[in-house]
């Protein structure tokens, strides 16, 4: 009688919302202060075998979902990547970068800038792809380099990845106060808070990013497949005003300010490349929703190439519309567009695109968080950081406690930080992880290192 009930508190599944110390601390070291003393001891030869271990294919896929516990939903199809794609890649930076780089470095070459830096982010989404097809695990780029190169460079991977998280989120939801703030026709800062005691970039307190995180964290906690029916409709809106800026802008073009086409030379054209190569981060988030994906290998390569495909004309196009309504010495760099189209009498027209910047890292948010969230569960399923933020709830097929790692976190920063000391901070971590992919399918290609 005593060993049934035994079973049966065994079979019982165990409850979501937990607090043990075994969700947090597994590991042997940690069960006493004895085995913590011995693990010490053993660091040189612990780091040695970090170095050499390798995961493989099997383990990714098969083997670290059972540590979530809950499968993720299938939901979603070639047609939802796509939209993610459009929705995580195509935010404020667009509307920045093109008159920074067109003024500074490229001039009206800035189109070929765009071009450049178009087709070296195609050639890292074809490294996402490929992997993608062969190891369709939530932990993307994380996952592919834990199998290739080990580890121990997955491990220093794995921080870049929790850093460009946590401030990437906090960047744009600073920067959605901005441009929310534009759009209302008020002062830069008259929404955030001065706090007079603090240093400068952290003394204007931000409730509405605060706000923002916590809202866009609820929604993808919910539902995956909700949140892509969000993203659709934020993303068509967002593409609506691009088409709009793009004819408005070749109606009031003039071939005259093409010329000197090259004022800085080719140097010019690939240093703005170098810095516009930024505007088309993002799509590694198509890669991570691999588990919710339907059929991984036709639907993440479909949804990948051909939303980077269309982004890049889109930002070609765009580039090329700004660059004939005015000359590039002309170009604002705070506020391209909405100073070119007051120029030509069209002042109705910066609401427009403040109204649409807003609506990108809108979606930048949205599907910057899905993602993230199944970088930070897959991460957790290896045990570099507690496996209780690898929990997927049972009723969402969502990764809950790794959204409110995200969300929490990023908000905490997000309230003091200013989005100038973010900026600065995130390209590292971003640049490392597009540096290693390469490099790791590589050796996949060469050596074969697959299982």
């Amino acid at each position: 009688m005593t060993s049934t009930k035994a079973m049966d508190e065994q079979e019982q599944p165990k409850s979501y919302w937990r607090w043990s110390k075994q969700d947090f601390l597994p590991e042997e070291s940690f069960q006493s202060w004895n085995n913590y003393v011995y693990a010490l001891s053993q660091t040189w030869l612990r780091f040695k075998d970090r170095v050499q271990t390798r995961s493989d294919d099997a383990t990714e896929t098969l083997e670290l979902k059972k540590k979530s516990e809950n499968e993720m939903k299938k939901c979603l199809n070639w047609w939802d990547l796509m939209w993610f794609g459009f929705g995580s890649v195509i935010g404020a930076g667009i509307f920045v970068l093109t008159g920074q780089e067109a003024h500074n470095h490229a001039g009206a070459a800035i189109v070929l800038s765009y071009v450049a830096s178009g087709i070296s982010a195609m050639l890292s989404v074809f490294c996402y792809t490929e992997f993608a097809v062969e190891v369709p695990a939530a932990g993307g780029s994380f996952a592919y380099l834990r199998i290739e190169l080990g580890d121990f460079v997955a491990f220093i991977a794995a921080g870049n990845i929790l850093l460009e998280c946590v401030l990437g989120s906090a960047a744009v939801s600073r920067a959605w106060t901005s441009y929310f703030t534009s759009l209302l026709n008020r002062p830069k800062d008259s929404l955030r808070i001065k706090a007079h005691h603090l240093k400068d970039g952290y003394n204007l307190l931000d409730p509405i990013a605060v706000g923002v995180l916590i809202i866009s964290g609820i929604i993808v906690m919910i539902s995956t497949r909700k949140t892509s029916l969000l993203n659709w409709i934020a993303s068509a809106i967002n593409t609506a005003v691009i088409i709009f800026v793009i004819i408005a802008g070749f109606c009031h073009a003039n071939t005259s300010n093409l010329t000197p086409f090259l004022p800085y030379g080719a140097k010019g054209v690939f240093q703005a490349s170098a810095i516009l190569y930024f505007a088309y981060g993002g799509f590694d988030n198509i890669a991570t929703m691999a588990e919710e994906t339907k059929n991984p290998p036709k639907d993440i390569p479909i949804a990948l190439i051909g939303s980077m495909s269309m982004i890049t004309v889109i930002y070609c196009l765009m580039a090329l519309s700004l660059s004939m309504m005015q000359k590039y010495t002309d170009i604002d760099t705070g506020a391209p567009f909405s100073v070119a189209f007051q120029k030509v009498g069209m002042n109705w027209a910066k609401y427009v695109v403040a109204f649409g910047a807003l609506k990108g890292m809108t979606t930048v948010l949205l599907v910057g968080g899905l993602g993230q969230a199944r970088y930070i569960a897959h991460i957790a399923r290896s045990h570099m950081i507690p496996p209780w933020f690898a929990l997927v709830h049972p009723k969402t097929g969502t990764p809950i406690n790794a959204t409110l790692l995200i969300t929490i976190s990023s908000a905490c920063i997000a309230f003091f930080t200013g989005l100038d000391v973010l900026s600065s901070l995130i390209s590292v971590s971003t640049l490392f992880v597009f540096v290693m992919m390469p490099i790791a399918l590589l050796v996949r290609s060469l050596l074969g290192i697959k299982a």
